[in-house]
């Protein structure tokens, strides 16, 4: 009897645990847009005590197609603060049924250097299990033993587009007697559910649908809720830190990690010194930035302290390499030698803006910049590509804030506002048409703000790279010749410009013994998807205008027949012009394309598709010339 009671709970158990991870038993509603399901998610945190955190995490996740093999890879990232045990992956197979199991010695160990990292201590374990068949489940379990406190982490259900959530939870258990902040940021998606019993905080999404990406969408962190943690005392890579306020952790950022590495050598006072700084501040900070930008080039260094202190300045000046943090602080370490303050200063750079919260002390960001303040302005530096222009911030970089670094804490400090016309493209142009319907053009373009972000590749390319590049921007002609010269960086004032000269068949079209063509040569058309119903927000994440003007000339015999009608007109997503007029035998059209910046509810959507279309019918307004 008690034999027979053992096997069948023993067969209860199986059947139990196939019925649990069964594809069919995935609700209907999770599987549309759905790449994988993530069936079950859970990460448990025991904070002990300043310097000692256990984390046991468990995920069960099905893939459903080949379209979900990303997320069908084990990651498990460990350094020498971090233990990892217990490490177990399960494979079930669409009935829920167990088909192999993997455990360590089935994972590849590598350097975790997604940047192509020279230098680094972070590792991953990788295992990257293949199914014969779709679906699939695999079911990952591990333990995590670390000194490093301060990566309390965020609590977000959803990392990418097309996952899809059935149950997620998050427990934190504070055994140390610190205090820990919490923040919740729920988002039209979910909502958390909350409990908190003494010192066992725990917290669950369920029942979360897939989202597919859609055009324009914005980032995947501005629609996915979370909860974040930050405990007020922390250990990272051994150095315990006060994170009570902004201030606090601002002066122990700079007392333990940029301090030790900004040593002034006599190397680096040589270095300066060569230099004869002469002028106004801002005449003495672009000549060491540029004297930095020609000495050194970008290689990720992620060693020590969590990858979050810069390697030492004298490292960088004497190597000729670092990155963004080393590059960065090298760059204030040549200021302070020449007796100029700036700021060490995190960001994050992302298209969509993300922000630091001033109520909210944390570890975060992904980018470091340069501020140097000056009786005038606020100077921005760059410091990881020896091409961007001086006091210019990538696209990424502007309309946030930074936590700006000195001895007194941190300052949260807002980085430049670009407007449309600050991303800015200039066009210039003499078109010639021919009776054939072919043209010859030269024209001159300027690429700035973001603009000049976008364009600044062009200086890596060799001359066909150069023409094959080009005559992808401008497929809308049917080219037969290109060239490209004067290509130029204006390092001084952000801005790219070049000389375009073509060639092309085909561009005015017969009409009777007349010629017609389009308004606007130069343009690259956009199309969006409407023909389904919108489910996200979008985002115009890059503000820009573009100003074009054109002077076109009839062929030997011809003349411009009556000119298009004028237009004008104004949405809350930008503006549009397009005048024509006429200056002796030759005709100039100016059209001015004008993108604001922002975010924007989906029903809205449809509102901004047509102010595109209504732009792009204008560029393709048909002008006529009549045979004399």
């Amino acid at each position: 009897m008690n034999k027979f009671y053992l096997l069948f709970c023993a067969f209860f158990s199986i059947y139990s645990s196939a019925q649990e991870y069964a594809v069919s038993s995935i609700p209907q509603n999770l599987l549309t847009n759905a790449n994988a399901v993530v069936r079950e998610q859970s990460q448990d945190y025991i904070l002990k005590s300043v310097n000692e955190m256990t984390i046991t995490k468990k995920q069960v996740i099905t893939i459903l197609s080949a379209a979900g093999d990303p997320f069908a890879t084990v990651y498990i990232p460990y350094n020498p603060t971090t233990k990892i045990s217990n490490i177990k992956v399960e494979m079930f197979d669409e009935t829920g049924k167990l088909s192999k199991t993997f455990s360590k010695k089935d994972f590849s160990d590598y350097t975790n250097n997604p940047s192509a990292g020279l230098y680094t201590d972070d590792r991953v374990l990788v295992l990257r299990p293949v199914s014969p068949k779709y679906p699939f489940t695999l079911k990952t379990t591990y333990e995590t033993s670390t000194s490093n406190t301060i990566y309390l982490s965020n609590f977000s259900p959803v990392r990418s587009y097309n996952m899809a959530v059935e149950k997620s939870n998050f427990s934190v258990t504070n055994l140390s007697g610190i205090t820990i902040r919490t923040k919740k940021s729920d988002k039209p998606l979910a909502k958390v559910s909350e409990n908190k019993q003494g010192n066992v905080w725990k917290y669950s999404y369920q029942n979360i649908s897939a989202f597919a990406p859609e055009d324009l969408s914005p980032s995947i962190d501005y629609l996915v809720p979370g909860v974040e943690f930050s405990p007020e005392k922390f250990t990272l890579a051994g150095k315990q830190g006060d994170l009570t306020d902004w201030n606090s952790f601002g002066k122990w950022y700079f007392n333990d990690l940029i301090t030790p590495v900004s040593q002034i050598t006599p190397e680096i006072k040589a270095e300066v010194a060569a230099l004869n700084l002469s002028g106004s501040t801002s005449e003495k900070v672009k000549t060491l930035y540029q004297y930095m930008q020609n000495k050194t080039r970008y290689v990720l260094i992620s060693m020590g302290i969590g990858g979050w202190q810069p390697m030492p300045a004298a490292e960088v000046s004497k190597k000729g390499y670092g990155d963004c943090k080393a590059l960065t602080n090298y760059m204030r370490t040549l200021l302070t030698a020449a007796g100029i303050p700036s700021y060490y200063s995190v960001i994050y750079s992302d298209d969509s803006v993300i922000s630091f919260d001033k109520d909210f002390p944390k570890l975060d960001g992904n980018h470091v910049v340069l501020m140097v303040p000056t009786e005038k302005e606020q100077i921005w530096l760059e410091n990881t590509s020896q091409r961007v222009a001086y006091n210019h911030l990538n696209y990424s970089s502007y309309n946030r804030n930074v936590l700006a670094v000195d001895e007194t804490g941190i300052k949260i400090i807002d980085t430049p506002v670009y407007k449309p016309e600050h991303s800015k493209e200039l066009m210039v142009a003499k078109v010639k048409l021919a009776e054939d319907g072919s043209i010859i053009s030269d024209a001159n373009f300027q690429f700035t703000g973001g603009q000049y972000d976008h364009n600044l590749s062009l200086m890596t390319l060799k001359t066909d790279e150069l023409k094959d590049a080009l005559k992808s921007r401008h497929f809308n002609l049917q080219i037969d010749d290109l060239a490209m010269q004067n290509l130029a960086n204006n390092r001084d004032d952000a801005k790219i410009s070049y000389d375009l000269n073509l060639k092309a068949k085909s561009f005015a079209k017969k009409l009777g013994d007349d010629l017609f063509f389009p308004a606007m040569p130069f343009y690259l058309p956009v199309s969006f998807t409407t023909n389904t119903e919108r489910m996200l927000p979008f985002e115009t994440a890059f503000p820009f205008q573009d100003d074009y003007e054109i002077e076109f000339t009839a062929p030997a015999g011809y003349k411009f027949a009556d000119l298009p009608a004028t237009s004008d007109f104004s949405t809350e997503f930008g503006s549009y012009s397009l005048t024509y007029k006429m200056e002796g035998e030759k005709l100039l059209v100016r059209r001015i394309l004008t993108i604001k910046k922002g975010i924007y509810p989906k029903e809205k959507f449809k509102d901004y598709v047509d102010f595109r279309k209504k732009t792009a019918t204008k560029d393709n307004t048909k002008i006529l010339i009549s045979k004399i």
